[in-house]
């Protein structure tokens, strides 16, 4: 069976959502209080209607408690966004993710049950900062305020060494979990695997480990 999704709110957030799971064969209930936006989508989602999902009779009459998944993505109405997070977790929906506005938006979206609080504006500025910051780095994934998943691409200081001659796990406590050659993905590589001039490393870790290791050995 196909996972349901309900998608609240269509604004960039919202709607490449919509979009992005309906590509993948999705069903997709689209809802947004501006008629526009909801014709916009007529054509791409499952289903699209005009509600006011701060309205509890207007959610049950959706059958919004039968999705798999309902993401919240209002745009500026923060009220809004958690008068509908409030009835979503009264009615039983199995996941809520919601989109967050800012810090104290996302404190109070997790004390009241959300399942999953992104924010999108803060992540991507976070990715790229890190990004513009390092000639090495070209992807980042927070994992946690501490931890993150990082694209770093090996240079001439580590080409042409095994991982157990690099012995990046003892020295610097994270893990190299692939390497992207060409191609090619390996995953969780042996430790006689050589590193090539080109390999994109994908690796985990604590923050400051990831920076040490990304300072000492590869700075140029």
């Amino acid at each position: 069976m196909k996972k349901e999704f309900a998608v609240i709110g269509l604004g960039r957030f919202g709607g490449s959502i919509c979009r992005t799971l309906s590509e993948e064969g999705a069903e997709v209930l689209a809802i947004d209080v501006d008629e526009d936006r909801v014709n916009e989508f007529a054509n791409i989602v499952s289903h699209a209607v005009v509600a006011d999902t701060t309205d509890e009779a207007v959610l049950k009459s959706l059958g919004i408690r039968n999705f798999d998944h309902v993401i919240v993505a209002i745009g500026d109405n923060i009220q809004a966004s958690i008068l509908t997070t409030i009835m979503l977790k009264e009615l039983g929906v199995k996941h809520i993710t919601v989109k967050a506005q800012n810090d104290y938006h996302e404190k109070v979206l997790s004390k009241i049950g959300a399942d999953t609080v992104v924010h999108p504006e803060r992540d991507m500025g976070r990715r790229l900062a890190h990004n513009l910051l390092s000639n090495n780095v070209l992807d980042y994934l927070e994992l946690s305020e501490e931890h993150s998943i990082v694209e770093i691409a090996a240079n001439r200081n580590i080409a042409g060494y095994s991982l157990i001659e690099l012995d990046i796990r003892a020295k610097y406590g994270i893990n190299i979990v692939a390497i992207k050659r060409n191609n090619e993905i390996i995953v969780s590589p042996q430790a006689t695997e050589v590193i090539k001039a080109g390999d994109i490393l994908i690796v985990i870790g604590a923050d400051v480990d990831i920076d040490r290791f990304e300072k000492k050995v590869l700075g140029e």
